[in-house]
Protein backbone atom coordinates (compact mmCIF):
# COMPACT_ATOMS: atom_id res chain seq x y z
CA UNK A 1 0.00 0.00 0.00
CA UNK A 2 2.71 2.55 0.58
CA UNK A 3 4.75 1.79 -1.96
CA UNK A 4 2.07 2.00 -4.31
CA UNK A 5 0.87 5.15 -3.01
CA UNK A 6 4.27 6.92 -3.40
CA UNK A 7 4.73 5.44 -6.80
CA UNK A 8 1.38 6.77 -7.97
CA UNK A 9 2.39 10.28 -6.38
CA UNK A 10 6.01 10.13 -8.14
CA UNK A 11 4.15 9.20 -10.99
CA UNK A 12 1.86 11.80 -11.25
CA UNK A 13 3.72 14.57 -10.79
CA UNK A 14 3.41 15.65 -7.21
CA UNK A 15 7.29 15.73 -6.67
CA UNK A 16 10.20 17.23 -8.20
CA UNK A 17 13.31 15.39 -9.65
CA UNK A 18 15.81 16.30 -6.78
CA UNK A 19 13.43 16.75 -4.14
CA UNK A 20 14.12 15.58 -0.73
CA UNK A 21 11.47 13.18 0.32
CA UNK A 22 10.55 12.68 4.29
CA UNK A 23 10.15 9.50 6.08
CA UNK A 24 8.51 10.94 8.68
CA UNK A 25 5.69 12.97 6.76
CA UNK A 26 5.14 9.88 4.61
CA UNK A 27 4.79 7.83 7.23
CA UNK A 28 2.26 10.15 8.98
CA UNK A 29 0.30 10.37 5.05
CA UNK A 30 -0.16 6.86 5.40
CA UNK A 31 -0.55 6.04 8.92
CA UNK A 32 2.75 3.88 9.34
CA UNK A 33 5.43 3.33 11.23
CA UNK A 34 9.01 4.41 9.07
CA UNK A 35 9.77 0.88 8.59
CA UNK A 36 7.72 0.31 5.83
CA UNK A 37 8.46 3.29 4.36
CA UNK A 38 11.88 2.78 4.11
CA UNK A 39 10.94 -0.59 2.51
CA UNK A 40 8.77 0.99 -0.22
CA UNK A 41 11.81 3.62 -1.26
CA UNK A 42 14.09 0.75 -0.76
CA UNK A 43 11.89 -0.93 -3.43
CA UNK A 44 11.45 2.51 -5.63
CA UNK A 45 14.84 2.85 -5.58
CA UNK A 46 15.80 -0.67 -7.62
CA UNK A 47 12.66 1.04 -9.63
CA UNK A 48 14.94 4.13 -10.80
CA UNK A 49 12.22 6.90 -9.20
CA UNK A 50 14.13 7.39 -6.12
CA UNK A 51 17.75 7.94 -4.81
CA UNK A 52 18.66 6.68 -1.00
CA UNK A 53 21.93 9.00 0.13
CA UNK A 54 23.56 7.20 2.68
CA UNK A 55 23.72 10.23 5.92
CA UNK A 56 21.83 12.25 3.61
CA UNK A 57 18.37 11.07 3.18
CA UNK A 58 16.21 10.35 -0.02
CA UNK A 59 15.76 11.77 -2.93
CA UNK A 60 13.45 11.92 -6.31
CA UNK A 61 15.86 10.78 -8.48
CA UNK A 62 17.53 13.10 -11.60
CA UNK A 63 18.38 12.22 -14.79
CA UNK A 64 20.90 13.79 -17.22
CA UNK A 65 19.24 14.88 -20.51
CA UNK A 66 21.64 12.65 -22.29
CA UNK A 67 20.18 9.23 -20.11
CA UNK A 68 16.66 10.81 -20.99
CA UNK A 69 17.62 10.95 -24.44
CA UNK A 70 19.00 6.93 -24.04
CA UNK A 71 15.83 5.58 -21.90
CA UNK A 72 13.52 6.69 -24.51
CA UNK A 73 15.98 5.09 -27.46
CA UNK A 74 15.15 2.26 -25.49
CA UNK A 75 11.54 2.72 -24.97
CA UNK A 76 11.15 2.73 -28.35
CA UNK A 77 12.44 0.01 -29.61
CA UNK A 78 10.61 -2.08 -26.97
CA UNK A 79 7.24 -0.48 -27.81
CA UNK A 80 7.40 -0.66 -31.47
CA UNK A 81 8.62 -4.11 -31.03
CA UNK A 82 5.79 -5.01 -28.86
CA UNK A 83 3.17 -3.00 -31.96
CA UNK A 84 5.03 -5.21 -34.72
CA UNK A 85 3.91 -8.16 -32.65
CA UNK A 86 0.63 -6.97 -31.75
CA UNK A 87 -0.18 -6.14 -35.29
CA UNK A 88 -0.41 -10.10 -36.58
CA UNK A 89 -1.22 -11.50 -32.91
CA UNK A 90 -4.25 -9.20 -32.46
CA UNK A 91 -8.20 -10.31 -31.77
CA UNK A 92 -10.56 -8.77 -32.89
CA UNK A 93 -12.02 -8.21 -29.21
CA UNK A 94 -8.38 -6.35 -28.37
CA UNK A 95 -8.95 -3.92 -31.75
CA UNK A 96 -12.77 -3.05 -29.98
CA UNK A 97 -10.80 -2.09 -26.65
CA UNK A 98 -8.20 -0.41 -28.60
CA UNK A 99 -11.03 1.45 -30.70
CA UNK A 100 -12.65 2.72 -27.43
CA UNK A 101 -9.74 3.94 -25.26
CA UNK A 102 -8.66 5.59 -28.70
CA UNK A 103 -12.41 7.18 -28.93
CA UNK A 104 -11.57 8.63 -25.32
CA UNK A 105 -8.18 10.37 -26.21
CA UNK A 106 -9.90 11.53 -28.75
CA UNK A 107 -12.49 13.53 -26.95
CA UNK A 108 -9.73 14.46 -24.36
CA UNK A 109 -8.79 16.65 -27.52
CA UNK A 110 -11.68 18.66 -27.58
CA UNK A 111 -11.60 19.48 -23.52
CA UNK A 112 -10.38 23.40 -23.08
CA UNK A 113 -9.20 22.39 -19.58
CA UNK A 114 -5.03 21.89 -19.95
CA UNK A 115 -5.11 20.16 -16.51
CA UNK A 116 -7.63 17.92 -17.43
CA UNK A 117 -6.22 17.25 -21.03
CA UNK A 118 -2.72 16.59 -18.86
CA UNK A 119 -3.90 14.39 -16.32
CA UNK A 120 -6.63 11.80 -18.77
CA UNK A 121 -3.91 11.62 -21.28
CA UNK A 122 -1.54 10.10 -18.46
CA UNK A 123 -4.19 7.88 -17.67
CA UNK A 124 -5.53 6.67 -20.69
CA UNK A 125 -2.26 6.30 -22.65
CA UNK A 126 -1.17 4.09 -20.54
CA UNK A 127 -4.21 2.12 -20.76
CA UNK A 128 -4.00 2.57 -24.67
CA UNK A 129 -0.24 1.14 -25.01
CA UNK A 130 -1.54 -1.28 -22.20
CA UNK A 131 -3.91 -2.91 -24.85
CA UNK A 132 -1.20 -3.05 -27.20
CA UNK A 133 0.92 -4.79 -25.00
CA UNK A 134 -1.39 -7.81 -24.68
CA UNK A 135 -2.21 -8.05 -28.32
CA UNK A 136 1.57 -9.01 -28.59
CA UNK A 137 -0.02 -12.11 -26.58
CA UNK A 138 4.03 -12.07 -24.38
CA UNK A 139 4.13 -12.52 -20.56
CA UNK A 140 7.89 -10.99 -20.95
CA UNK A 141 6.57 -7.99 -23.18
CA UNK A 142 3.18 -7.30 -20.46
CA UNK A 143 6.00 -7.23 -17.61
CA UNK A 144 8.66 -5.25 -18.84
CA UNK A 145 6.93 -2.99 -20.40
CA UNK A 146 5.35 -2.00 -17.38
CA UNK A 147 8.54 -1.60 -16.03
CA UNK A 148 9.56 0.93 -18.53
CA UNK A 149 6.54 2.97 -18.49
CA UNK A 150 6.87 3.55 -15.06
CA UNK A 151 10.02 5.63 -15.48
CA UNK A 152 8.64 7.13 -19.13
CA UNK A 153 5.78 8.55 -16.59
CA UNK A 154 8.21 9.40 -13.72
CA UNK A 155 10.30 11.36 -16.16
CA UNK A 156 7.41 12.93 -18.08
CA UNK A 157 5.75 14.21 -15.29
CA UNK A 158 8.52 15.30 -13.03
CA UNK A 159 9.84 17.19 -16.10
CA UNK A 160 9.82 21.00 -16.42
CA UNK A 161 6.18 21.35 -17.34
CA UNK A 162 3.35 21.38 -14.72
CA UNK A 163 1.17 20.28 -17.58
CA UNK A 164 3.19 17.60 -19.50
CA UNK A 165 1.68 17.26 -22.99
CA UNK A 166 -1.19 18.72 -22.80
CA UNK A 167 -0.64 21.10 -25.73
CA UNK A 168 0.61 18.17 -27.77
CA UNK A 169 -2.42 16.46 -27.50
CA UNK A 170 -3.36 16.32 -31.16
CA UNK A 171 -0.75 15.05 -32.77
CA UNK A 172 -0.51 12.68 -29.73
CA UNK A 173 -4.21 11.13 -30.88
CA UNK A 174 -2.79 11.04 -34.74
CA UNK A 175 0.04 9.40 -33.76
CA UNK A 176 -2.18 6.87 -32.14
CA UNK A 177 -4.38 6.41 -35.01
CA UNK A 178 -1.92 5.77 -37.46
CA UNK A 179 -0.68 2.96 -34.73
CA UNK A 180 -4.47 1.63 -35.04
CA UNK A 181 -5.15 1.51 -38.46
CA UNK A 182 -1.46 -0.26 -38.79
CA UNK A 183 -2.74 -3.30 -36.32
CA UNK A 184 -6.52 -3.29 -37.99
CA UNK A 185 -4.40 -3.88 -41.37
CA UNK A 186 -2.50 -6.01 -39.70
CA UNK A 187 0.66 -4.32 -41.15
CA UNK A 188 3.64 -5.20 -38.41
CA UNK A 189 6.14 -3.08 -40.15
CA UNK A 190 3.75 0.24 -40.51
CA UNK A 191 2.49 -0.45 -36.63
CA UNK A 192 6.11 -0.50 -35.46
CA UNK A 193 7.69 2.28 -37.80
CA UNK A 194 4.56 4.60 -36.26
CA UNK A 195 5.31 3.46 -32.62
CA UNK A 196 9.00 4.02 -32.64
CA UNK A 197 8.42 7.67 -34.04
CA UNK A 198 5.45 8.50 -31.36
CA UNK A 199 7.48 7.70 -28.58
CA UNK A 200 10.89 9.09 -29.66
CA UNK A 201 8.93 12.19 -30.46
CA UNK A 202 8.48 12.51 -26.97
CA UNK A 203 11.75 13.80 -26.01
CA UNK A 204 11.43 16.81 -28.70
CA UNK A 205 8.35 17.46 -26.46
CA UNK A 206 10.08 17.61 -23.28
CA UNK A 207 12.57 19.58 -24.37
CA UNK A 208 10.25 21.78 -26.06
CA UNK A 209 8.36 22.24 -22.53
CA UNK A 210 11.67 22.48 -20.89
CA UNK A 211 12.65 25.66 -23.17
CA UNK A 212 9.39 26.76 -22.62
CA UNK A 213 7.59 27.15 -26.18
CA UNK A 214 5.27 23.82 -25.21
Amino acid sequence: MVYDGIKESLLEGDHEAGERLSVEQIAQAHGVSKQPVMDALRRLSIDGLVEIIPQVGVEVARYAPEEIDDFFELFASVESTAAGLAATRRTEAQLRELDTVGARIEALTHDDDPAARSHGYRVANREYHGVIHTMAHSRIIVDYAARLWDLSDFLINTGPSDLPLHSALEQRHADHEAVRAALHEQDPDAAALHMKRHILDTVGIIRSERAGTA
